[in-house]
């Protein structure tokens, strides 16, 4: 008997309620095996838009934003 026959002869014998648990748990197990979206750099979402970053932007940028940040914590 293969394992895929246990398990539906076990299933069988469950009451209905607990019928449905298994299925939400083997629903969850088919989502922790799907694999995960892959994440994308802002670099690689801008790259069709026209945008070209470079240190430079981002180094006038750092400035810009912590110009004012106090230097001396007292």
């Amino acid at each position: 008997m293969t394992i895929a026959e246990l398990v539906l002869e076990k299933l069988r014998e469950l009451p209905p309620d607990k019928q449905k648990e298994v299925l939400e748990y083997v629903e969850s197990l088919q989502d922790e095996s799907k694999p995960s979206k892959q994440m994308i750099s802002a670099e690689g979402l801008w790259a069709n838009d026209g945008f070209d970053i470079t240190e430079q932007d981002i180094a006038e940028a750092r400035r810009e934003m912590w110009g004012n940040f106090p230097r001396d914590i007292s």
